[in-house]
Formats: structure tokens, sequence, C-alpha cells
């Protein structure tokens, strides 16, 4: 097998693209790819807040990331961090009424994106490619 046309390849070559557009626009608002999935993870989440392992496994990064995005967001007023009153060693993440302002506008950058990248595809084959991602997704989970 050649190792150029393997699916593993191809997934990385589009996760690059996708990152690096997705980087680019968010440059003028000064966030990165991973800080918007954060915001965006909160936004969906109960009263826009969730513990830092939850956030944690949601990103799918390591704890120390997971701190340093959040730590960069805190910085911006993008979301706020505090102690469970319930559970003191438990510390919990908030999104600010600014953090969801970013995530408005990040949505619309999103889905210009992903415009682009199936636009060579007919509404079928977009549906059939959204499919298997999310059947390929779920195996290796």
């Amino acid at each position: 097998m050649d190792w150029h046309q393997s699916c593993g390849m191809y997934i990385k070559q589009i996760h690059d693209a996708l990152e690096r557009t997705s980087n680019n626009q968010m440059r003028e608002q000064g966030i990165t790819f991973v800080q918007m999935t954060a915001l965006l993870v909160l936004q969906e989440a109960e009263e826009g807040q969730l513990s830092f392992k939850a956030l944690e496994k949601a990103l799918h990064v390591a704890q120390s990331t997971t701190a340093g995005v959040i730590r960069r967001l805190e910085q911006k007023g993008l979301v706020s961090s505090f102690g469970d009153t319930q559970d003191r060693r438990v510390k919990l993440v908030r999104i600010t009424p600014l953090g969801v302002q970013y995530c408005r506008g990040a949505e619309a950058s999103m889905a210009q994106a992903e415009e682009a990248l199936l636009d060579g595809l007919t509404e079928t084959e977009r549906e059939i490619f959204r499919s298997l991602l999310r059947k390929v997704s779920q195996t290796i989970e």
C-alpha cells in the first residue's frame, strides 16, 4: 500500500487544511481553533459550564493543554473559572457573554469552511461522506 494514498494521510491533510483555514480566520479575533472549540463546547453545556475534567474529555486533549486553553480564554474575558461549592477539588469553567458572541461569529466561519470542504460533492455524496466519517469515528472511540 502506498502510504501517500492511505485513509489516514487523507484525513490528516483534510484536518490540517481545515485547522489552518480556521486559525487564519480566527487570528483576527486573537483566538485559536482549540480555544474556539472549547467555547463552542461550553456554549452547548448546561448553564454554559463544565468541570475542567469534562472539558478535557470533550476536547480530547491533555489536562495541561486544557488548563492552558482555559487560562488564555480567561485572560481574554471569554470564560471564567471557579471552584465547585460542593466539592473544593473540582474546578469549573463557564463561558461569558463575550464568549457567546465569539461563538456566533465562529459558527458562520465554520459553516463557510465546511461548504468549501464539501463544494465538489453532490448532496448525496455529502450525506454518504458524513455517514462514513461518523461510522469511522464511532469505531475508533
